[in-house]
Order: structure tokens, then C-alpha cells, then sequence
């Protein structure tokens, strides 16, 4: 759908759509959100989209951080924050240590046209930014995956990154074997042409993939710039959006050519950066460029096949309201969620 139709879809939605977490699962497929981020990050680097950084709430109170993340679009007509509450108490609870719900307004009127649940919208949006960076900053001939982390976002990686390399192989690692048994129990069912191997070492995973993608939300560097190998490409997208958590060291940020998706954010968020920085191991000016740039071609991706690149991710409001987009249309289509007149 175009811009014009999709901007007049939310000129004046009568009521406000209300989707949960169950409700949102399976509505859209990974290979139309990789194409929605891939265009809202070429959007941004053009003008056409605002993504300011993140304002972080704390109080002495708690140990919670809640980020207010906003992001206006022309191609949808649509603006939207999403309010990310990260709440490592949450784990002792048996609770998600992150949660999240997100607000689609009118760009046109500002009416409410959706409010919906976080996590799922989250996780794919976050899979398919990786495979945004692995298509044009890997080796298209990149064959063997290797994943730090077997949770569920390792299984949407997986999905994302086949969609655009010919994935035949994944070496996983993650501390909890159990874990990981879980996930080729998972991931063999979906994928049953796809070798799969867990790894006894972090380090196994980085000697033996071409893509390797962090999924930890680590407060401590466990990837060791060491462990890279020419022509590899890291995605480091689990850490939390905190400036003191990161999983990559100082060193594996400077041996990589460093790939951000928005620079005012992970200036902001982004502890493998930050820390990086602090430490003196690399320069701003070293970790500038944005993926959007190198999709609309005002920067240079890959130079060479010995190379080695890194997308540092900490995820963008701006990717939420391009996947709330498509799953609001699909929602509809099928009439699925609670249609509220807020203003009765």
C-alpha cells in the first residue's frame, strides 16, 4: 500500500484498536516486517521519519528504568511511542524483566488508532533489523549462523536471518543447556533441513559461523573481540538499552567496522559503545554511520570480504510503529482485537 493510502487509512479512525500478546501472534510474516524496517530505517536516513533518543525514567525508589520511545512516520501517517519498562526485579517474580506496550496515533489529527502489546511486536521487529544489517553488510555466500543466547529471540533470529542468506548450519551457546536443547527441539521442528549444533564455548560459536548474533541481555562484556575472524559479521543486539550493560568488550568493537541503527540513540543507550568510547578503544567518529545510510547508499557497507562488520542495535521506536502498521492492517483485515471509541 502506498504512502497516500496508507496515511488516509488514519485520517479518522473511529475507534482505537486494542490487540494483545496472543491476538498479534502469526499475524504478519518475517519477510514483510524485514522489508517494513528495512524501508522505515532508508525513511530515516532520508528525513522522511523522526527517531529522537529515548527519555529514561528512574527514581531512587526502584531498580526499574522506563524509556518513553518516540517515532513519527510519513509513509504510514503515523506517530507512536512505546513505553519499555526494563525491571530486573521482575526476574526474581518469575515475570518478563522487560515489558512494553506500544500507542499508534493519527499524524494527520493525532486520534489514537491502536494500542498494542510489546513483546511479540518487539522481538520480530528486533529479528528483522539483524537480518536488515546481515543483508547488506555480510557475505551473501555467509552459510553457518551462530547465535550467543537460545531463547526466543534466538528462534525469530534464525527465521530473520534465512530470509536473507542461505542459512544451512547454527551453532548455539547459550549458559543454560537446557536452553538450548529446548531450542533445536524447537528449531529442528520448523527448520528440519537446517544442521543444528550447540556449542560448548562462546568462543566455538565465533571460530565456526560466518553471522554471529549476541542475544544476552548482559551487563558484563562475554564476547571477546579476540574470537572474531576475518570476513565475519556480528549482530550485538540483546543488551538492554542502558549505557553500563554490553556484551561485546572494547576490543571487539574496535577490531569490527561498527554499523549503528540510529546514532542518537546508542550515543544515548548503548553500552557496547559507550563503554567502548569511554575506554578509549574507539573514537565517535568511528561508530557514525547508520544502517538507513548505507541502505539509500550514502555509506559504504562491506569494503571487503575480509572484513569484519558490526551492527550494534539497542532498537528503534521507529521499527515498532513500521511493524505496527502492518499488523494493525492485517488486524483488521481479519477482524481480530477490541475496537474502542475512546472519546464516548
Amino acid at each position: 500500500m502506498d504512502a497516500e493510502n496508507r496515511t488516509a487509512r488514519h485520517l479518522s479512525p473511529r475507534t482505537t484498536l486494542v490487540l494483545s500478546r496472543s491476538q498479534i501472534e502469526g499475524l504478519v510474516t518475517m519477510a514483510e516486517v524485514i522489508e517494513a524496517v528495512e524501508t522505515a530505517h532508508a525513511d530515516m536516513s532520508r528525513g522522511d521519519a523522526a527517531q529522537p533518543a529515548a527519555v529514561a525514567m528512574t527514581l531512587p525508589s526502584g531498580t526499574g528504568t522506563f524509556l518513553a520511545m518516540p517515532a513519527l512516520a510519513d509513509r504510514q501517517g503515523l506517530a507512536t511511542v512505546k513505553l519499555l519498562a526494563d525491571i530486573p526485579d521482575n526476574t526474581a517474580r518469575s515475570l518478563p524483566m522487560q515489558r512494553s506496550v506500544a500507542l499508534l496515533i493519527s499524524q494527520e489529527t493525532g486520534a489514537p488508532v491502536a494500542i498494542f502489546h510489546g513483546q511479540i511486536p518487539t522481538r520480530i521487529r528486533t529479528a528483522a533489523a539483524s537480518a536488515v544489517a546481515t543483508r547488506h553488510l555480510s557475505r551473501a555466500d555467509s552459510r553457518v549462523l551462530g547465535l550467543i543466547g537460545a531463547g526466543d529471540l534466538a528462534v525469530e533470529h534464525v527465521r530473520a536471518i534465512r530470509e536473507v542468506r542461505p542459512v544451512e548450519r547454527v551453532v548455539v551457546w547459550s549458559r543454560s543447556p537446557a536452553t538450548v536443547a529446548r531450542f533445536i527441539e524447537r528449531v529442528g521442528q520448523d527448520f528440519p533441513d537446517l544442521a543444528l549444533e550447540a556449542a560448548i564455548a562462546p568462543e566455538e560459536v565465533f571460530a565456526k559461523a560466518d553471522i554471529v548474533c549476541t542475544l544476552t541481555p548482559s551487563r558484563v562484556p562475554h564476547v571477546k573481540g579476540a574470537w572474531f575472524k576475518p570476513g565475519q559479521h556480528i549482530n550485538a543486539v540483546g543488551a538492554p538499552p542502558r549505557p553500563d550493560h554490553r556484551e561485546i568488550d572494547s576490543a571487539g568493537m574496535a577490531r569490527a567496522r561498527v554499523f549503528l541503527d540510529s546514532v542518537a540513540m546508542s550515543m544515548h543507550d548503548s553500552g557496547d559503545l559507550l563503554l567502548a568510547i569511554a575506554e578509549g578503544a574507539i573514537t565517535a567518529e568511528q561508530a557514525s554511520t547508520e544502517i538507513g545510510d548505507v541502505i539509500i547508499g550514502a555509506a559504504r557497507g562491506r569494503t571487503a570480504d575480509d572484513e569484519i562488520t558490526l551492527f550494534n542495535s539497542v532498537g528503534l521506536a521507529i521499527q515498532d510503529l513500521a511493524i505496527g502498521d502492518l499488523i494493525v492492517a492485517r488486524a483488521r483485515e481479519k477482524g481480530v482485537g477490541l475496537e474502542i471509541d475512546l472519546t464516548a
